[in-house]
């Protein structure tokens, strides 16, 4: 056939392309400022009077602000079908990866409508910084004076429980003219995304309970197959794994302590810090995001002991996290990674309709470009948007950092030796030589720290996890720190587009992300829309003994020395870990194929029924507890509590009233349908199940 005579460069000159540049111009008409249109929803809640301290200075740098535009509808679908028809193997565009540039060209709006923005933006004063190859975002840098004179709203200096914030006070407005090749302002404020990271949490066992069993690498190669890959040579050499941050690593020392001490430094693995392309600013430490530099560089390199670990950072700026600025200028420069990690996240229903556009315009130029991208799922199971709350009070929703179709949205699991008393045969009671005492692979449950976990409440005696003799009800959930949103999170999209009627409430006008064609498989829901997560590994932070190690030694931010044995060193859980783990496992699956691979989800969903590759989880859930009428099941009928159970690992029992009124989340506010159980097949709470690494990298097609 006439296709096999073309050369690759040829193949993607033959491809179609839609529309043509000229009909892809959107802009039509005159930019006259008298007729303004306004991006809703791209204001904080915060922003209001009794949080507000009055406007920053009229010279007050506000810098990299980020405008995200828009294609055609017809465009958007045109780069869609490309991007998926880049895992066909039946297509003759099969992994034929795009460079910025050629993306920009055949899916990018209009060149003349981005002159026309720019140049909008230059008559306002602003420093274009960077008009990114791929056309979807521009860059630019001003001060809040010329934000007030561009956009029609002021930027003010916040109080919100005492930390300082700033922010816009009103929704931004642009000119009519404009709006149809502009999805907004990505944003105008400081407020952070999170870190889905747990610090270990000690708590109460009893004399006889299980002793903590701190994972490290020799473990994770144990549980996880990874040993026979690392034996035939798979170890990531010739892949780089970015991770992306907003701080640089407290000392790189603590990278080469952890590998030298776990037996890692025999590999060829290397570490780099860079600070790329404009806009980028060295963070130092951040705001003491160093320990999550710290743990997504050590454990990428324990998953690809011989891969190349690149910490990507920039400072954050007044209106852009600085891991957004380093995803940007990686995926647009000339020498790209093969595999990108991302440990923060935020919620779909407040992150905004403009921020999640421009995250899935990030990943889809990534899958373009052959990059696997990797995100943690979250640490707060189906309510990510009450992170770091001690209820869920907004219903179910996910993060839209980990939720669009072209990434990996990484789960989280524990270890189910303590919940079944069995401590003794999955783990040695003498370390190696690496500290690993790890026996084989461990079945798993989803990882969950909160009362409404149903295994939680089955081991301290509860025979339901909600109503007044439930466990969350009582003074045990209180005393053992069980009263918290704190579980590996999993849920559908609802709020990638539109906007909530309430803050962080999917609603409104919201709507979710359209389930990819390779997500239809057994066990997830036909619900129209695409769900996380894709696949799990261990993330839990101790609530059953277990936990991950790493050398942190910045004291000052919950670091210790890393001297003597491991097991007093700093640990911590949460998806933060599960992230890099899995972009190291790519990074093997890349070595052993020779070639990037992007997006993998095309290929873990074709493996799904391959139980040598995934494993299933069979007890447990990601439910969390809640307060308030959104998904919250609450009854004070209960069938009572059963006593004491058999299972160990914890003290305390059964007891009294835990204070205010908890119960769980749900699918139904009416009865109790909690949010998520585990399931056959894939399911909400661990996606298609933890991988057997060997096995993965043996059934990857060729």
């Amino acid at each position: 056939m006439l296709r096999f005579l073309l050369t690759p460069a040829a193949l993607v000159l033959a491809l179609p392309i839609g529309l043509s540049a000229e009909s892809r111009t959107k802009i039509t008409k005159p930019v006259d400022e008298s007729r303004m249109h306004t991006l809703r929803g791209n204001t904080r809640p915060e922003a209001v009077a009794e949080n507000d301290r009055g406007p920053v200075s009229n010279d007050f740098a506000m810098d990299h602000m980020l405008l995200q535009l828009q294609r055609p509808a017809e465009q958007e679908a045109a780069a869609a079908a490309y991007v998926e028809s880049l895992q066909d193997p039946g297509s003759p565009n099969f992994h034929k990866w795009l460079t910025p540039q050629e993306f920009g060209s055949m899916y990018g709006p209009s060149q003349q409508d981005v002159d026309t923005i720019s140049r909008w933006l230059e008559s306002h004063g602003f420093t274009i910084d960077s008009v990114y190859p791929s056309r979807m975002t521009i860059a630019f840098s001003g001060t809040a004076a010329q934000v007030r004179s561009a956009f029609n709203t002021e930027i003010h200096h916040l109080d919100v429980d005492g930390v300082a914030h700033v922010a816009n006070m009103s929704d931004p407005q642009i000119p009519e003219a404009l709006a149809p090749a502009v999805a907004g302002i990505v944003s105008l404020n400081n407020f952070k995304p999170r870190a889905m990271r747990r610090s270990h949490a000690k708590y109460t066992y009893t004399s006889d309970g299980s002793p903590e069993q701190a994972v490290v690498p020799a473990d994770l190669a144990t549980i996880y197959d990874f040993n026979p890959a690392f034996a035939k040579g798979y170890t990531g050499q010739g892949q780089t794994i970015a991770v992306l941050e907003d701080a640089d690593l407290y000392k790189t020392s603590d990278w080469t302590t952890f590998r030298t001490t776990f037996g890692l430094s025999k590999y060829p693995g290397t570490l780099t810090t860079i600070h790329p392309g404009a806009g980028c600013r060295d963070p130092s430490l951040g705001d003491g995001d160093d320990v999550e530099t710290t743990l997504d560089a050590e454990w990428a390199s324990a998953a690809a002991p011989g891969a190349a670990i690149e910490v990507a950072s920039c400072a954050d700026t007044y209106s852009t996290f600085g891991g957004l600025i380093a995803l940007n200028n990686l995926l647009n420069s000339s020498t790209r990674p093969q595999i990108v990690s991302i440990s923060y996240g935020n919620c779909e229903a407040e992150n905004g309709a403009t921020s999640n556009a421009a995250f899935n315009s990030a990943y889809e130029q990534a899958a373009s470009e052959g990059i696997s991208v990797f995100v943690a799922a979250g640490d707060e199971g189906a309510a990510s948007c009450d992170a770091g709350g001690t209820s869920a009070t907004h219903g179910i929703g996910v993060s839209s950092w980990a939720s669009t179709p072209y990434n990996v949205a990484a789960g989280g699991t524990d270890f189910a030796d303590s919940y079944e008393n069995d401590n003794s045969k999955y783990w040695n009671t003498n370390n190696s030589a690496t500290y690993g005492s790890a026996k084989s692979y461990i079945p798993e449950i989803p990882w969950n720290d909160s009362c409404a976990s149903t295994l939680l409440a089955s081991a301290l005696g509860f025979s339901t996890t909600y109503g007044a003799d439930g466990l969350c009800q009582s003074s045990t959930a209180q005393q053992d720190d069980l009263i918290g949103v704190v579980a590996g999170s999993g849920g559908p999209s609802g709020c990638a587009t539109g906007t909530p009627a309430e803050y962080g409430v999917v609603g409104g006008t919201c709507k979710g992300y359209a389930k990819p064609s390779w997500q239809k498989v057994s066990g997830n829901p036909s619900d129209g829309v695409r769900d996380i997560p894709d696949v799990s590994m261990f993330a839990a932070d101790g609530v059953w003994g277990h936990y991950y190690v790493m050398c942190f030694t910045d004291i000052n931010n919950g670091g210790a020395p890393c001297t003597g044995a491991p097991s007093n060193w700093a640990g911590a859980g949460g998806t933060s870990f599960a992230s890099p783990v899995l972009a190291g496992v790519q990074a093997l699956v890349n070595q052993a194929r020779g070639s990037r691979q992007g997006n993998p989800n095309p290929v873990y969903y074709s493996l799904a029924h391959n139980t040598s590759v995934f494993h299933a989880t069979a007890l447990g859930d990601n439910d969390v507890n809640c307060q308030g009428s959104v998904n919250c099941y609450d009854s004070a009928a209960t069938t009572g509590r059963s006593g004491h159970g058999h299972h160990g690992g914890f003290g305390g029992g059964p007891g009294g009233s835990g204070g205010g009124t908890q119960g769980v989340l749900s699918t139904s506010s009416s009865s109790y349908a909690p949010a998520y159980p585990v399931a056959s097949g894939w399911n909400f709470a661990t996606g298609l199940g933890s991988v057997d690494v060997y096995n993965l990298i043996a059934s990857w097609p060729k």
